[in-house]
């Protein structure tokens, strides 16, 4: 083994502000602020791990100290004195401090009294405090008179990964910067630059693979990357990294979700067993179940403005079948299976037995997608309170004939979801549902809107009122018919009264019909 290896991360590990990669308004904000002079005293730059703050102190500290210019320059040689000393960590004038061993009130005064004296070899002393959040209430102190006002050649950079534990009397003395998440695409043109070099086979579903896992982080990706290629001796391909993370393939995990929502326990269960036999972790699993589901109701129908969904991790075929699934299965559904899976993160990382768990889990996912929206037992209950209430024998032949209707058009099932004050579902049929064909037991319709609920509403209200069951044909192309509103409305406008009572105003308009 080659003792002298060294790991990706440090390896390509950003020197200059033109490939510290994914922080674009940082790098131009701060080669602007040194171009134009407007250096500050202090920084902070806080985000999570492996986005580059450490790197972007380090770059800063080049910038501020290189000799290629008479003064700081945006665009360190790397190649100087200078440049070479701090690279390596060595130079004299620019000191990394680690907060998490030296978060004492006396490891802090030992710094401000080194401060005072002017820089050696460059024209700045830059103390660069890592993990400044570990540092004492008094270290904090101590540090704030210094901090607010430090003398000429002294720059402070504070970097943290948990910006709420830092008093706010410290950063409102630095420029704050935050760091992003690098884009996942972003991280997969990074990474296969670096396959690149390297001279490693990199597929672009395994690059996909890290790319997801790494969360945002650089370093994170790259330390995946570096065990992947350890792992396959160099030919990095999808399966391994699958095998690596003990993660499913997001179409097994498609098809698995397809199957819960299927409401066969027989067969779900047996794809749990065959996905955990092939070696998949878990809890892995449940994040991935976690991701299905996110994604599903970002593309469910009823959410017509959820936002951009091509940076979705699935593929178009994928995609497809969500859509197929979404078709059948309700927004309150996504809803409720949502909820399960977050409060059984906490049970699979605490139980013993996690396969057990998550079998438990399956069942209670299936029972929970099959139960009808809450206004429909309601409404369940409320039928079966009225039937237990004892009604006078005259009025039974009126409550008979109320209960067994006849719909054989489109205005007759208006009528009868109005009387019934079906307000909410009255006002979705008339406003937004073109009905196709119509007849006692059959409706073949267009929804405009296209709500996955309005059939199963609609379906179990013909099967109360109407005493048989009734099939709904959802057809995906309009008839170009009208709805009951703009058939109401039409008839209106060609009313010789109404039409003459619009010319009397200037641009009379017909907005509502009651």
């Amino acid at each position: 083994m080659d003792s002298n290896y060294t790991v990706l991360a440090r390896k390509y590990r950003s020197q200059d502000f033109k490939s510290l990669i994914g922080q674009d308004v940082l790098v131009k904000t701060l080669t602007t602020a040194i171009n134009t002079g407007r250096i500050a005293h202090a920084y902070i730059f806080t985000g999570i791990r492996g986005t580059g703050k450490t790197s972007t102190a380090r770059i800063l500290a080049k910038a501020l100290n290189c000799l290629s210019s008479d003064g700081p320059t945006a665009n360190p040689c790397g190649v100087c004195e200078n440049c070479r000393a701090i690279t390596a960590g060595q130079h004299i004038d620019v000191m990394e401090i680690d907060a998490a061993s030296h978060t004492g009130v006396d490891n802090m005064r030992d710094i401000l009294d080194a401060a005072q004296y002017r820089p050696t070899n460059g024209r700045y002393k830059v103390y660069i405090i890592d993990e400044v959040h570990m540092l004492s209430i008094p270290a904090f102190n101590a540090l704030l008179k210094t901090l607010e006002e430090p003398p000429a050649h002294v720059i402070f950079i504070l970097a943290t990964t948990e910006i709420r534990k830092v008093p706010v009397t410290i950063l409102s003395r630095c420029q704050r910067f935050d760091l992003v998440r690098v884009p996942v695409e972003t991280l997969k043109k990074h990474f296969a630059w670096i396959a690149g070099q390297e001279k490693i086979e990199l597929t672009d579903g395994a690059n996909e693979l890290l790319a997801r896992a790494a969360d945002g982080s650089v370093r994170d990706g790259l330390s995946l990357l570096d065990q992947a290629i350890a792992q396959t001796a160099g030919h990095v391909d999808e399966q391994s990294v699958l095998d690596m993370l003990k993660r499913a393939d997001r179409g097994i995990v498609v098809n698995f979700m397809e199957t819960v929502l299927s409401g066969d326990t027989a067969a779900a269960l047996a794809k749990a067993d065959e996905i955990y036999n092939n070696g998949a972790d878990l809890s892995m699993l449940l994040t991935d179940m976690m991701e299905w589901t996110h994604w599903a109701t970002r593309m469910h129908p009823a959410l017509l403005h959820a936002g951009d969904i091509t940076n979705s991790p699935y593929t178009a075929d994928q995609r497809e079948q969500i859509r197929k699934i979404n078709a059948r299965i309700s927004l309150n559904t996504l809803s409720r299976i949502w909820q399960v899976m977050v409060a059984a993160v906490p049970e699979m990382q605490a139980a013993g037995n996690q396969k057990q768990c998550f079998d438990m889990l399956i069942v209670r996912l299936m029972h929970i997608a099959n139960m009808p929206p809450v206004s429909e037992i309601l409404k369940q209950q409320t039928t079966i309170t009225s039937r237990d209430t004892p009604t006078p024998n005259t009025t039974a032949p009126d409550a008979q004939k109320n209960a067994k209707r006849i719909i054989t058009n489109a205005d007759e099932l208006a009528n009868a979801l109005q009387e019934t004050k079906e307000i909410l579902l009255y006002s979705y049929y008339t406003s937004n549902i073109e009905v196709s064909e119509i007849s006692d037991g059959h409706i073949k319709y267009f929804d405009r809107r296209g709500d996955a609920d309005f059939a199963h509403k609609l379906s179990a209200w013909l099967n109360d009122k109407t005493g048989h069951a009734w099939i709904l044909e959802r057809i995906t192309e309009s008839p170009h018919a009208h709805t009951i509103t703009e058939q109401k409305q039409e008839e209106l406008e060609s009313d010789p009264l109404v039409a003459s009572a619009m010319s009397l105003f200037e641009n009379a308009e017909i907005v509502g019909v009651k």
